[in-house]
């Protein structure tokens, strides 16, 4: 089974070099309606400037968009750290170390700041408890200190059991709507042997659109009446399924457009992109494992039902250089870097890859190769003017600045 924070693979993965015949450079003209992308980036299009080190296996960076211009760093291991801007403070944020389960993909794995965090001072964390269970709860920041979680504030929002140690997905953030989005993995052990991801009543393998700005006599939070089995068989939190292990995913913040990096069984990477219109970014979408690995047929092997499954809008085997586990990333809508205005970052945890395709490519799409790296790619990240960083599982956090 492959998991997308294997530490195994990391001295063979990294040492691999060479760029699979699959990925095209090929420039690209294409129009979404709201902007035109003329040529694709090329490679030396981008540098990595290392921000810090001293992190314990860093598996996410991100902005409050408090305006103090912070970065907090979501450490595995069970702590929030804060860069300030000019340092790495030594106190973390919120520590959890003492509460979440350890190992292979267990742990502290995601954080989103409320919208509304400049006055509710609402933040969300999602990790495996002692149990290894997912626990996605609410903490605020200190009305008194803005760098510490305010003392007793913690409060769970959901549960969901775990079968298996991985597959857990992790990443957690608010849509446009100003709905609480959760990716969650199909539950573990290798080729969803529970068929979770295509079960309506399971949580596991999906996408969940939750409101967190209320609760209910059974619930710390609301339904959304938006959400696609609202008043049909199947889980009401369910926004999407049929997804084997979203482990980083990310709405466009110019668009709205949901990317999804969801890590393959044994074969093929996928990143799968939901168009935003006007009942949301994908409502109800079946992006099919575990009948399909990427656009392949799975279970069966061949002749399987495609029908009402969405293609990925690019995806990779694991011919090529070592690699093994897609990492999701974002849409650049900084300014730092012209070049790469209106492309979808993202990477590869096991080969170091940093890739790109056009926001506006059709399905399926053609990816360049921006860098090639020794780092183990767990994340990438935005700060609240668009820039984007990388985490690194070896302890490091870096800038991605024009090459």
């Amino acid at each position: 089974m492959r998991r997308p924070l294997r530490l195994a693979v990391a001295a063979a993965a990294i040492l691999a070099i060479g760029l699979s015949a699959t990925v095209d450079a090929a420039a690209t003209r294409i129009t979404d309606g709201s902007e035109a992308i003329v040529a694709a980036p090329s490679a030396g299009t981008i540098k990595l400037t290392k921000v810090t080190g001293g992190l314990s296996k860093p598996v996410f960076v991100t902005s409050a968009r408090d305006g103090t211009g912070r970065l907090f760093i979501v450490e595995q291991t069970g702590r929030i750290r804060i860069w300030s801007g000019s340092s790495l403070l030594t106190t973390p944020f919120l520590n959890l170390a003492a509460s979440v389960s350890k190992g292979g993909e267990q742990g502290l794995l995601g954080l989103a700041f409320h919208p509304g965090f400049t006055t509710n001072r609402k933040f969300y964390v999602n990790y495996t408890n002692l149990s290894g269970d997912t626990l996605v709860r609410e903490y605020r920041a200190s009305a008194t200190n803005p760098n510490r979680v305010q003392s007793g504030s913690g409060r769970t929002i959901i549960k969901i059991d775990q079968p298996y140690a991985n597959h857990n997905g992790g990443m957690i953030g608010f849509g446009p709507d100003g709905y609480l989005y959760i990716g969650m993995g199909d539950g573990g052990s290798a080729g969803d042997p529970g068929n979770r991801a295509q079960n309506k009543d399971s949580l596991l393998g999906k996408m969940l659109r939750i409101n967190v700005n209320g609760t209910t006599s059974t619930r710390n939070y609301l339904i959304p009446s938006s959400n696609p089995y609202v008043g049909k068989a199947g889980r009401n939190e369910i926004w999407q399924r049929g997804l084997r292990n979203p482990w980083r995913w990310s709405f466009d913040r110019r668009t709205g457009n949901l990317w999804i990096g969801d890590v393959g069984q044994g074969r093929y990477e996928e990143v799968d992109r939901a168009v935003r219109t006007s009942s949301g970014a994908g409502k109800g979408a079946n992006w099919g494992w575990r009948v399909m690995e990427g656009a392949h047929c799975y279970r069966p092997s061949s002749g399987c039902d495609r029908s009402g499954k969405r293609l990925p809008v690019v995806e990779y085997s694991h011919a090529s250089n070592g690699r093994c586990a897609v990492t999701g990333g974002y849409v650049y809508r900084g300014s730092a870097i012209p070049a790469m205005a209106g492309w979808y970052v993202y990477g590869d945890y096991c080969s170091g890859e940093i890739f790109t395709i056009s926001a506006s490519a059709p399905t399926p799409a053609n990816a360049t190769r921006l860098l090639d790296t020794s780092l183990l790619i767990s994340s990438f990240g935005e700060n609240a003017s668009g820039e984007l960083f990388v985490t690194d599982l070896g302890g490091n956090l870096y800038r991605i600045d024009a090459g």
